[in-house]
């Protein structure tokens, strides 16, 4: 018997601007106004984010990370997204959004040194307004509804000026829609008008659990139930996330509330690399959606428009010169050291602390003289 829950998702309306075979389309209520330049620094990113991918998975496998989360096939959602974003919005990304991390102008070494077991972050959220990866899954649309609501509160929403307004984006798969902390985000921003935009990646599987076990309706009608706009896009087409997450955060910056955006993509690889996907997905089916590359699409188009292959070349240059910074820099991140950890428990560190950070470093001290 055929699942009903499938045919509600292929009956559903989907943005579309630029098709797989690399044909610009229309859509009566979004537009991707910008230029053939732009789109070429779209198609960049989309490669770097690519290169950033295939070089952690390669550099996992050799030994040096101890995980690495690919996002493979799930660029245009990511970088489309993250290039709507204005200096002063702030992103909550999960841990398979490298390509946000790198959009948002962080060193991508830093989220090396995560999956490398040697930092607990690497970065300043602060510094390119971008949190750190969010692990726990849907946690973080619970703290993008938070920043948004204290937006607010200072009067950063609604002034119509572009440079002062701004907004947050909680990035999440398909699999935090499962979870009560999106929902209860989905709520809390509805009731308050939180100028936070959901943009939910749907790869159609939550590790092994695909989308028909999860949902009996399309993801973005939980919008209609909670009270707030919902916008269903083909996350494999760039233009299309760009144009859609550049209207839902205007409209969160201009004080009109939250949008859930589901972006309908696919995860081409495994969901992290202790993952076999073959043990619960047809390789035919992967296989189809290989036809829809997002980075593939956005070249034909290009090359159509008459981009040179030296500009091609050299984009493929850029991003060999990425691979080599990568695992240069890989090899040389350094070993922790365990007592800083002691100094990111509290904002002011407490007695307790500093005594707790006294006792490990006398014992480690004391290994160390063992061993000399």
């Amino acid at each position: 018997m055929s699942d009903p829950s499938v045919h509600a998702v292929a009956d559903s309306p989907l943005v579309q601007l630029l098709t797989p075979e690399g044909v610009r389309t229309t859509s009566p209520e979004h537009a991707y106004d910008g230029s053939l330049a732009d789109i070429q620094d779209l198609f960049r990113d989309l490669v770097m984010t690519r290169r950033l991918d295939t070089e952690a998975f390669a550099l996992q496998r050799h030994g040096e990370l101890g995980l690495w989360p690919p996002a493979l096939g799930q660029e245009a959602a990511q970088v489309g997204s993250a290039r709507a974003l204005r200096a002063q919005d702030f992103a909550f990304p999960t841990y398979r959004d490298h390509g946000v991390v790198l959009c948002r102008g962080e060193d991508p070494v830093h989220l090396l040194s995560i999956f490398r077991g040697s930092s607990l972050g690497g970065w300043d959220p602060a510094d390119h307004n971008v949190a750190l990866p969010n692990i726990i899954i849907g946690a973080q649309t619970l703290h993008a509804t938070g920043y948004a609501m204290a937006l607010t509160i200072e009067g950063l929403v609604g002034t119509g000026d572009p440079e002062r307004d701004a907004a947050s984006i909680a990035y999440l798969g398909d699999g935090a829609t499962s979870q009560g902390d999106f929902n209860e985000a989905l709520d809390w921003a509805a009731v308050h008008q939180a100028p936070v935009v959901f943009f939910c990646q749907n790869n159609h599987y939550a590790i092994s659990v695909p989308l028909e076990r999860q949902t009996r309706v399309p993801i973005v009608q939980r919008a209609d139930g909670f009270g707030l706009p919902g916008v269903r896009v083909d996350g494999n087409d760039v233009l299309a996330c760009h144009a859609v997450t550049t209207a839902a955060l205007q409209r969160a910056r201009d004080g009109q509330g939250p949008t859930l955006i589901e972006a309908v993509t696919y995860r081409m690889g495994p969901h992290t690399t202790s993952d076999d996907p073959t043990r619960y997905r047809e390789a035919a089916e992967a296989d189809g959606w290989r036809a829809k590359d997002p980075i593939e699409r956005v070249r034909l188009y290009l090359a159509a428009e008459g981009v040179s292959q030296d500009w091609f070349d050299g984009v493929q240059a850029e991003a060999d010169a990425l691979g080599v910074h990568l695992r240069e820099a890989c090899q040389n991140i350094p070993e922790p050291d365990l007592a800083a950890l002691f100094d990111h428990v509290h904002v002011d560190t407490t007695p307790e602390t500093e005594q707790q950070k006294a006792e490990y470093v006398a014992w480690r001290d004391s290994l160390e003289g063992s061993v000399a």
